[in-house]
């Protein structure tokens, strides 16, 4: 017997019938990283979908209209979202409030992330005028930099300080995340004092690869990476030719 079919069990056992906390109850004891990331990437982007769905007033989605949404095939929505079990009524579609309330337990999104900013240039000040972030669960609480001209300017609401403090304000705001938005020579700098602050979660948006310790988890966001891909696309698209 698989580890879901086990679960599966021991949740018909306990709930009877298949509600909301039926399926919550199996991806809380679901070993999350059997999930290829490249998955966990659809399912994140379901999430915006599902949102918007859910504003419209729509209480069911199929899996035809997702992927049509998504620009995927049904076939694909289907596969991701068998990690839930039979979550969907056959015939009929996903609910849609609890699909999406799903999709967030899963991403653990449910809840509140503290974050950290590290590099107060036009980058990061783009960022923390990005108010989406915070409706999303994903909070700046503090903000960093090494530039001693900047160390004790206000930028909103909040006061730059110097990294050199990241540890403490980690421990005293409950930091999980770090965002790193500074030049690539002061990349690596910046993902050593996060690591130092036992921070374990680090996005960096220097164009630039990092070394971190093997339990800190590290995603790189590189626009340049994502204009190379587009600019193969549209060659591509247009038969080879330049």
């Amino acid at each position: 017997m698989s580890l879901f079919e086990k679960l599966f069990e021991q949740a018909q056992k306990r709930f009877r019938v298949f509600t909301l906390d039926f399926f919550l109850f199996i991806l809380n004891n679901m070993r999350r990283n059997n999930i290829p990331q490249i998955t966990v990437q659809r399912i994140a982007m379901y999430v915006q979908v599902l949102e918007e769905l859910v504003e419209k007033g729509e209480c069911i989605v199929s899996s035809d209209v997702l992927a049509k949404e998504c620009g995927l095939k049904p076939s694909q929505i289907r596969k991701d979202l068998s990690y839930f079990g039979e979550f969907g009524v056959r015939g009929v579609g996903y609910y849609t409030k609890d699909l999406l309330t799903t999709i967030k337990h899963f991403l653990c999104i449910d809840k509140k992330w503290n974050c950290a900013l590290v590099g107060v240039g036009n980058l990061g000040k783009a960022l923390l005028r990005y108010r989406l972030f915070r409706k999303k669960g994903f909070e700046i609480v503090a903000i960093f930099d090494c530039d001693p001209f900047k160390i004790g300017e206000t930028v909103g609401e909040y006061e730059i300080f110097c990294l050199k403090r990241l540890k403490e304000k980690a421990k005293e705001l409950n930091i999980e995340i770090g965002i790193i938005t500074t030049s690539p020579k002061c990349a690596q700098r910046a993902a050593n004092a996060i690591v130092e602050a036992g921070i374990k979660g680090i996005i960096n948006f220097a164009p630039v690869r990092l070394k971190v310790p093997e339990e800190v988890k590290i995603d790189y966001v590189d626009l340049s990476v994502h204009l190379m891909t587009m600019a193969f696309n549209l060659v591509q698209n247009n038969g080879g030719r330049r």
